[in-house]
């Protein structure tokens, strides 16, 4: 009984943050959602491909159900899974990402929680599908706190879901970073 709504939590959870990863996306161009935006690359399209491409992998070759599609590899030293080539569109990443989360809930819906998988790089390759649900529900909701920040940079959106966002106050956001600052500043002072 616990295994079946451990299941559906973090398959639920799973859900609902991939949309939140996609909506980062809304109304940006298609410069701002390539461009690099950190010192190391990171950019959001990229973030959404990266992202795309582990489910494709972990819920795939892991349990040998493997993406119906060619996969690139991912985590390459020369970085090719977080960034977008100016031939890959914003649109075949998105497709490609919901195409992989379809996977993954085949794979997820298919297979009991306790299902036996092989990650051959992990120290214990031996694991459960509920290992790999809760290492992808982690890891998405990483990158997806990667791209609220990212967004925040670009105009200023923030929120967790489009639903709750709200109307920025210009004037009340530079207050408040204001006194976040004199804060900062005192305490480098000493106080």
């Amino acid at each position: 009984m616990i295994d079946d709504f451990a299941k559906d939590h973090l398959h639920g959870q799973l859900r609902r943050i991939r949309e939140v990863l996609v909506w980062k996306l809304d109304g940006l161009s298609e410069y701002d959602v390539r461009r690099p935006l950190t010192v190391t690359g990171t950019n959001l399209l990229g973030l959404v491909k990266h992202v795309a491409t582990c489910e494709a992998w972990y819920f795939g070759e892991i349990f040998d159900r493997p993406f119906p599609e060619p996969l690139q590899r991912w985590q390459d030293a020369d970085g090719s899974d977080l960034w977008v080539t100016p031939d890959e569109s914003r649109e075949q990443i998105i497709g490609f990402y919901r195409r992989a989360w379809e996977h993954a809930d085949a794979t997820i819906k298919e297979l009991p929680v306790d299902a036996p998988g092989h990650v051959p790089w992990w120290p214990r390759p031996d694991v459960k599908l509920f290992n790999v649900m809760v290492h992808v529900l982690q890891d998405t909701t990483r990158h997806a706190g990667h791209a609220d920040i990212l967004r925040e940079q670009l105009d200023g959106r923030t929120g967790v879901r489009a639903e709750y966002e709200e109307q920025i106050d210009t004037a009340a956001r530079e207050a408040y970073r204001a006194k976040v600052e004199r804060a900062a500043r005192a305490a480098a002072d000493g106080g």
